[in-house]
Order: structure tokens, then sequence, then C-alpha cells
């Protein structure tokens, strides 16, 4: 039955498993934002993150899929595709180095407007 699962090129049901979990990420970190939960919300962004990891990965899985059975649907979201990717590298950049001296400075940006 695992094997089954782990096979994305014949099987949609992992990607839909990914984008469960990845939505019910979603959901606590919603649910951590509220007073009474004021003790849980160091989770709160860890939520946050894990939920957008866990749907780029669910829609990977399901771009696998598209691309073997497909092929028209897999042509029109491929830009989407790498857009998440570069949304997902742009934040764990800047949540990794931020106050650190790799860190870019991108104050001179704000100066151009």
């Amino acid at each position: 039955m695992l094997a089954e699962l782990l096979d994305i090129k014949n099987d949609r049901r992992m990607s839909v498993y990914l984008y469960r979990i990845g939505f019910g990420m979603w959901l606590m970190y919603l649910v951590l934002g509220a007073p009474a939960l004021h003790t849980y919300h160091h989770y709160r962004q860890d939520c946050g993150l894990l939920s957008f990891v866990l749907m780029i990965f669910g829609f990977s899985a399901s771009m696998v899929y598209n691309y073997f059975h497909h092929h028209d649907q897999y042509e029109m979201k491929k830009k989407w595709l790498f857009i998440s990717y570069a949304a997902l590298a742009v934040i764990i950049y800047f949540l990794e180095f931020r106050g650190k001296e790799n860190f870019i400075d991108l104050n001179w940006v704000l100066s151009l407007f």
C-alpha cells in the first residue's frame, strides 16, 4: 500500500494528503493567533511556514501526476510552480538571515519611491 501511495506518477493521493495537511497547518496558524492561546503563540510562525511548504510539495506532487496524465494542465501550472518555489526561497531567506551579516539590506529600494 505504501508503495502505491508514494507512486506520485500514477497515484494522486499523496498530493491530496499533502494539501490537506498543509490546510490543517494553515488552520492551526489561524487558531494560534487567538488571544486565548497566547502561551502557544511562538508556534504560529512555524505552522504558517509548514503550511506553505506542505502546500507547495502537494502542488509539486500533483504536477508530476499532471505531467504524465494531463499534459495541458501541467503546461498551464508550470509557471505557478516556479513562482511558488521562488516565494518560498525568499521567505526562508528572510526568516533565516534577518539580522545577520549575510542579510541583504533592501532599504535602498525604499529611497527609489
